[in-house]
Parts: structure tokens; sequence; C-alpha cells
């Protein structure tokens, strides 16, 4: 087996990072402190949203986000296929199903024209993603859902920092999600938080993130929870992070844009955008599309390149695909009311490259070099 010399990505963490979480080590309070207060508070005011509550992943936050609003058994929501399965899961967990609907093939995010044929009198709410930290078109889709009572869920898990017009994602709907794998741009190790302007969501998400207890007393449960917790360690790496947002935003940007004046000139390549007009793009990772996407891979890999096939479509996968179930347990589990033409395209043909913080001048030309050569 060849062995990968460069990896598709890396945490960048500084001594900086290290000495806080020692710190809080050092401490007695090792859950529900100090730091997840303020990692808390550092989301909330750089996004711009009035509560913020840390949770142990972005899957987590989509759970209690669809709890808070309401959302369960005999509802519809609106998702795309072209993302994490991670969306369509977490509708499911609610016992609510998922109903995907296509993306357009520029922005490789929900296109709001197929949203609005999707809906039915069953469908309570949309779940928008900003694809690989491209922010979807929220002004369409938010009015979409304004016409039709629906609820709108953000998954912002790629997209921390992203704009629209200078406004932070996470602010256009009734709840956001934002994520912190180490892929991301910012790391916790693992870990999520959800961020929303309307208190009682918020005192619901936390609450249920923590066994159902609304009051101080350990032992009293309110109602069903869950143990999503973010532990003190986790925070104040987060928090850290968080001091380093605009550094490493820009960083990965620079990277962006090293990448795309590399590759510019090849006609197998199809870049993504760097610059559209009013939004400003958060670099979650690189993707491009190329022809015979999977041969292109191997390739890479051959030479040592570690690359990632984002994203294969929700629908086509076992777990939702309804070839092998009856319809009944199909329409359980999600629904495509249409074909997914563009969907299914640029599941066949997207790419992630090598990205991360520290990616060097050297590293991106040899990707550069061996994706001309595997298309040739």
């Amino acid at each position: 087996m060849t062995r990968i010399e460069i990896p598709l990505s890396a945490p960048d963490i500084t001594d900086f990072e290290i000495e806080a979480v020692v710190s809080v080590l050092r401490s007695p309070r090792l859950s529900l402190g100090p730091k997840l207060e303020e990692f808390e508070r550092s989301v909330a005011e750089y996004v711009g949203s009035a509560h913020a509550v840390g949770v142990s992943s972005g899957t987590a936050g989509l759970h209690l986000a669809l709890i808070a609003l309401g959302i369960g058994p005999g509802d519809e929501v609106i998702v795309p296929s072209f993302t994490f399965v991670a969306v369509a899961n977490a509708v499911r967990y609610v016992g609510a199903t998922p109903v995907f609907a296509d993306i357009d093939g520029e922005s490789l995010n929900l296109d709001p024209a197929h949203v609005e044929a999707a809906i039915t009198p069953r469908t309570r709410a949309l779940i928008a993603v900003h694809t690989f930290g491209r922010p979807a078109d929220m002004a369409a889709l938010g009015a979409i859902a304004r016409r039709h009572g629906l609820k709108v869920i953000e998954d912002a898990c790629e997209a921390l920092g992203a704009e629209i017009d200078g406004q932070r994602v996470g602010t256009f709907g009734d709840a956001a999600v934002f994520a912190f794998y180490p892929n991301k741009q910012i790391t916790t190790g693992e870990g999520g938080m959800v961020v929303t302007q309307d208190a009682d969501v918020s005192r619901q998400v936390r609450a249920l993130r923590n066994q159902g207890r609304y009051g101080e007393a350990w032992l009293e449960h309110a109602e069903l929870g869950y143990n999503y917790r973010l532990s003190e360690m986790q925070a104040a790496l987060g928090v850290a992070q968080m001091r380093r947002v605009d550094e490493i935003l820009a960083c990965r940007e620079a990277v962006a844009r090293r990448y795309c004046a590399l590759l510019a000139g090849n006609p197998a390549v199809r870049l993504p955008a760097m610059d559209v007009p009013g939004q400003r793009l958060s670099w979650f990772v690189f993707v491009v599309q190329v022809p015979e996407r999977d041969q292109v891979a191997e390739r890479l890999a051959s030479a040592g390149i570690a690359t990632g096939r984002y994203f294969a479509p929700i629908h086509l996968q076992p777990a939702y695909a309804p070839s092998s179930r009856s319809n009944t347990t199909a329409e359980k589990n999600g629904i495509c009311k249409f074909d997914l033409p563009v969907t299914e395209a640029a599941g066949a043909r997207t790419l992630a490259l090598p990205f991360f913080n520290r990616i060097t001048e050297e590293q991106m030309g040899r990707v550069a070099e061996a994706l001309r050569t595997a298309l040739s």
C-alpha cells in the first residue's frame, strides 16, 4: 500500500491551545464550567447571535435544534442529498421524514425552486446547508419558509465566518448549528454549537444536552434528555481557537487562492468560485470537479496524496436507498419526490484536495502536478 505523504486535512494546534487545555486539567472543573460559558459567549458574539449552546457534535446540535423547534413524527423536513449524512439522520432521530431536494450546480446548495416544489401539507421545516463554507441562498429560502410557515435550520457546520451582505451565517434561520471536528475551520476535537435568537429554543437545547435538566438540581429531570455535553477541555481548546479565528480563515482563503492559481487553465478541472458577489466564503475544504473522479482519486493515492470524495448523495446510500426495502420503509427513511440530477452529477465528480492551514507551497505544487498527470 502506498504511504500517504500529503494528508487530506490536519488540525492547526499551537502551544497556546495546548496550554489552554492543560490549564483546565490543572483545575477542579472538567465539565459544565467557566470555559464552556466563555466558548459559548465567544461564538455568539462572533456570529452575532443572542444565544449559543455548546454540544458534543454538530449532529447532536441538529438533533436538539429539531426537537426544540417542535419537529417530530409525521413531519417532513426538506434537506439536500448532497451533504453529510448527519443532516438526514438527525431528521430521522426525531421520527420525522427527510425529503430530498436538488441543488443548483454553481453553489452546490439547495435550489430554492426545488425546495418549493417539494413542500406538502406535512412539511414543517427545511435545513439549509452552507455547503463547503459557501452560503446558501437564504433570502430565497427564507421567503419560501415564510410563505409556507416553515422553520429554518441553518447547517453551518462547514461555514463558521461565512457572510451574506456582511451578515454572518447562523443568524438567518430559527436556529443554526456549527461543528468543530478536526477538519473544520476551528476544532475542539469533537464538538458543536447551537445558536439562536430565541431564548426558549436556547433554554430547551441547554436542558436537553444535559439529560433534560432545567434547574440546578442534578437529579431532577423535566423531560427526556441526552448526554450531549461539551467538556471543559474541549471548550478551552475552542476558546483558544476562536481567538485566532480571523487569522485561520485568512490563511485558508490564501490556500484556496493559491490552488486556484496552480490549477487554472486546465479544462478538465472545474474550480470552486473564489469571489461571489455579496458573499464571504469560509473555506472548509477545497473541492474540484473532475471526470472519472474515482480513477483520479486512486491515481492521486498512488502518488501519496489523500483526497476526499465529497459528497456521496444521501439518497443513494444503503441506509436510504429504497431498492432493498419496502415502499413503507423507504418513505420513512427518506423521500425523493423528484429526480435529483444535479446532486447525482456533482456526487460523481466532486473531489476534495489536501487542504489545511499549514499546507506548504511545495505540497500544493505537488498536488497540482499530480492532478494534471492523473487527468492526462
